[in-house]
């Protein structure tokens, strides 16, 4: 009897192990920020795209394939050339994410790896055509111009192969070693040329103040000499006055001065 009862328990529970099994396997789940595109064995990819939770299948005959829909980051460095004929170096930051309603077209036309098989030739492609129209100096002094032009192109292209691009930016540009050395050298000329101009100006000044100078002196020689005409060497003396009464305010407030009467022998009066 107990074996009996062990027995069924035993096949109850192997029942009840493969019924969860075969409804595990029916069961899939869809992460957040996700989307899946269902295979079936016997119709191929299905239309339907399905959203994010748990959802039930046919077990061996269709498969989901998960796809992420969030933005991801992607550098695509590229040398190219300018309208002058300078080598460029620019690498391009792109934030994409596939359109939802389009992967399962992107999975059976791209497949899994779609951006791997689509943003590097793409944006090779529309860069090189956009760094083309602008010469060097231009991709500098430009770049807001060129980054807009850039991400308009990208866009629109990346448009036709279900990408969605939420930023385009240029994170890195470069030219060849002979742009950077003429550039140096173009730089040094500017300062030496400034410097020269800046001495130029400098011998300028200083000229037209020693001429300044110049005619100042021969003015106040020219009163001096008319005010000695007119009042004789009355003005000598006058200046003579002036310059002692100078000199003795200044050795007035000065405590290393001693003043001895004139005309008589402080030294022969002091006690014995």
């Amino acid at each position: 009897m107990a074996a009996n009862i062990f027995g069924s328990i035993g096949k109850f529970g192997l029942a009840l192990a493969m019924a969860g099994g075969v409804v595990n396997s029916a069961l899939y789940n869809v992460d957040a920020g996700h989307r899946a595109v269902i295979f079936d064995r016997f119709r191929g990819v299905q239309d339907t795209v399905v959203g994010e939770g748990t959802h039930f299948l046919i077990p061996w005959v269709q498969t989901p394939i998960l796809f992420d829909c969030r933005s991801r980051p992607r550098n695509v460095p590229v040398i190219t050339g300018s309208k002058d004929l300078q080598n460029v170096h620019i690498t391009l930051r792109i934030l994409f994410r596939p359109v939802a309603g389009h992967l399962p077209w992107i999975f059976t036309n791209l497949g899994e790896d779609y951006d791997e098989r689509v943003l590097p030739s793409v944006t090779s492609e529309i860069l090189k055509s956009v760094v083309a129209r602008f010469d060097a100096e231009e991709l500098i002094t430009q770049r807001e111009l060129v980054s807009k032009q850039v991400s308009d192109d990208l866009t629109e292209r990346a448009a036709t192969f279900g990408f969605i691009l939420d930023d385009v930016s240029l994170t890195h540009l470069t030219f060849g070693k002979e742009f950077t050395e003429a550039v140096e050298a173009k730089q040094v000329a500017q300062q030496e040329a400034e410097k020269a101009r800046f001495l130029v100006e400098k011998a300028e000044q200083q000229k037209k103040a020693a001429i300044i100078s110049a005619q100042g002196d021969s003015k106040a020689a020219e009163l001096i000499a008319n005010s000695l005409a007119k009042a004789g060497n009355g003005l000598i003396e006058l200046r003579k006055l002036e310059a002692a009464e100078d000199i003795a305010q200044q050795l007035s407030g000065s405590r290393n001065i001693t003043y001895l009467p004139s005309r008589q022998s402080v030294l022969f009066r002091l006690p014995q």
